[in-house]
This record gives structure tokens, sequence and C-alpha cells, in this order.
């Protein structure tokens, strides 16, 4: 079940550097901040599957991870800035048909990797989205030389494929027929592997592509601080509106066709997670840009660099300290957001001091060792 991360985290990403005054800040900012939105949901989710309570109040329904108001909204975040490193990444390459091609196969190779890595890690954190990230990288490489009313119309054909596949859900179990061999299509056999990416997974690609589609439509744009204001505006919007129609909703089946609940995959909640990440990255971009030398500025976008390896972490440290040791116990909400602000503050400690002498992270040198 868990909500998160991207590029993963920073694997999409043209490089590294280990001073990284170069690099837009508002990218790597919004990444660290968005992590710790991911691990936050993600501890309390996994610690309710292992006993903790999941009602207790206002706060409760807050973080709830499937059906409180901020669910996967960090996650989408993520993968929305995904798509914009993806677009930093192959920029330069576009107009070079022998680069270009290169790229291509770059992203290819990043995105089986990732993927096949994701279903081994899925064994230890069930739900990751590594697996999902793989598949929208593979993808990539065909994406990022497509105009830009292409990437769009993309993005707006997933959201509205993952839309019409839960309307033609819903009417064939109105009239009473099964879709188990849709959403059930048994374990990791070829079909349910391919409807696991596409249809059935936590976070995927109908509708999930959208908001990586929207990052790369997005990243050809950056640079102009009016423009992060716009974003933000348009985020707000798209959030108002979605939230006000899922509101007026009702009951019955247009209750579910209208409904902003993630797991839904409905349009209306694809344009409510893309208005918040539009708001969240607009803020944040336009905030960081505007202090990229302050030490606020310059530790997160460090973190943001070492993100892959910060979420791996996140999983192998909850699984040690929770299943192994006992150290944290499933006792409520409390303890999930102590022990998630706790684990993000020491690793963006460690990972700030990690890219100053290192550039990148560990599990990020693995990997574009093995695909570069």
């Amino acid at each position: 079940m868990t909500t998160t991360p991207t590029v993963t985290p920073s694997a999409g990403d043209a490089h590294s550097s280990v001073a990284p005054s170069s690099r837009l800040p508002g990218p790597d900012v919004t990444r660290a901040l968005a992590m710790f939105g991911v691990i936050a949901m993600n501890y309390h989710g996994y610690l309710i599957l292992r006993g903790a309570p999941r009602e207790g109040g206002f706060w409760y329904g807050v973080f709830d991870p499937w059906t409180g108001p901020l669910s996967t909204r960090f996650a989408a975040t993520l993968v929305l800035v995904a798509g914009v490193g993806v677009t930093l990444m192959t920029r330069s390459v576009r107009d070079d048909p022998t680069r270009r091609r290169e790229m291509r196969w770059r992203l290819v190779r990043r995105g089986l990797l990732l993927y096949g890595v994701g279903l081994a890690f899925d064994m230890i954190w069930p739900g990751t989205i590594l697996p999902f990230y793989g598949a929208m990288f593979v993808l990539a490489a065909v994406l990022f030389t497509l105009p830009t009313i292409g990437v769009a119309g993309v993005g707006v054909a997933a959201a509205l494929t993952g839309w019409g596949i839960r309307w033609w859900r819903l009417e064939r179990e109105l009239d009473g027929h099964d879709t188990s061999w849709l959403t059930d299509p048994g374990g990791r056999s070829p079909r349910g592997l391919a409807l696991d990416v596409f249809v059935n997974g936590t976070h995927p690609l109908l509708p999930w592509l959208a908001f990586f589609c929207a990052g790369i439509v997005i990243g050809r744009r950056l640079g102009r601080p009016r423009r992060y204001a716009r974003l933000a505006g348009v985020g707000l919007a798209m959030f108002v509106v979605a939230r006000l129609v899922a509101a007026a909703a009702g009951d019955g089946p247009r209750s579910v066709l209208l409904s902003d609940d993630p797991f839904d995959r409905g349009i209306v909640y694809v344009v409510s997670a893309l208005g918040t990440a539009l708001v969240a990255f607009g803020a944040i971009s336009w905030s960081s840009e505007r202090r990229p030398a302050s030490p606020a500025t310059d530790a997160l976008r460090r973190a943001g660099q070492v993100s892959l390896t910060v979420y791996l972490g996140h999983a192998l440290v909850f699984n040690l300290l929770v299943d192994r040791w006992g150290v944290v116990e499933p006792t409520g909400l409390g303890v999930a957001l102590g022990f998630a602000t706790t684990y993000w503050l020491i690793a963006t400690a460690v990972a700030v001091a990690w890219q100053r002498h290192h550039g990148r992270g560990p599990a990020e040198q693995v990997y574009r060792r093995l695909t570069n």
C-alpha cells in the first residue's frame, strides 16, 4: 500500500554533482519535502497493518493512508517531479538523432532495472511504487521525443482510460457480472503483472501516467518565476473544482464515478491530485529559486538528489525497527509521525553530508553504473 515514490526518487536526473548550484533547485527541494509526506503516510499505513488503530479522531482521518485527504498526494507530487526530471535529462539531445537514440535506450535500461528491482523490493515492502516508475521510464523513451501536445494527449488519455475502466467495472458489477478476471488475475503470471502495472496496482499507469506526463510538459517550461505562480494558481483551481464535484456527487453510482478517492481511479481524483501537485511544485520552486543560496534550500536540494537511497532506506529501517527488533510498536498516529519525522531528519542530514562528499547517493551510483 505504499503511497510513494519517484523519479523515484532522483532516478531520472541527468547528473548529480557535488556542488548542485548549476541545477534548478525546485525539483530537488520539492522531491525532498514530498519524501517526508511519503514516509509519514507509509509508516502510518504499515503500522496500521501491524495492529495500530486506524481511527481515533480528526487527525486520524486526515492522515488515513487509504481514504484521507492526503492519501497518495505526496506520491503524485513525486511522480510529477519524475516527469520534470526526464525533461531536464533529455532536453539537450532532442535535436540530435544519434544522442536521442542513445538516450532512448538509456531510459529503457533504467526503466527495466527499476521494474525488476521493484518486483524484488515488493517482497519486503509490498505496494512499492518502484515497478510503476520502471514502466513509466520505459514509456518515457518515446514520450520525450513527442511534441508537447502529444505528451499532454497521452496523459489525458491515461486519465480517461483509467476512469473508463472503473466505469465499465461498476456497470458490470451492477449488472451482476464478475470482473475478477481483470481485478484479480492471479499472482505474478505475465497477465497478472501486466494488469498490475496498468490497472490494479497501487500506482497503476492508468491513470498515474497523467502525473508523469504533466511533469514532462512542465519541465519544458521551467525557469520563470511567474510561471510557478501560474502553476500554483491553476493547481489550486483544479483542486477546488474537483472537490466541489466530488462533494456534489451524492450517493449511488455517481459517488463512485465522481469520487476523488485515489483507489476509484476516477477523473475527479486525477484532477484533484494533479492540482495539489501543481500547487506544491509551483510554491516550492518559487520559494527555493528566490533563495537558492539559503542553508535550508541548499540542504533540501542536496537531499533531493539522494532520494532513491532515502526511499529504500525508509523501508529497510521500518522492517528492522518494527518487525525484527520491535523497537517501534504499532500504537497510534503519534508514534507513526514521530517515527517518520525522526527517520526523515536523520536520513536528510546523512544524505546532505554524503552528497557534499560523494555527489550521488549509494543507490543512485549503482543505478547509473548499471544503466549508463
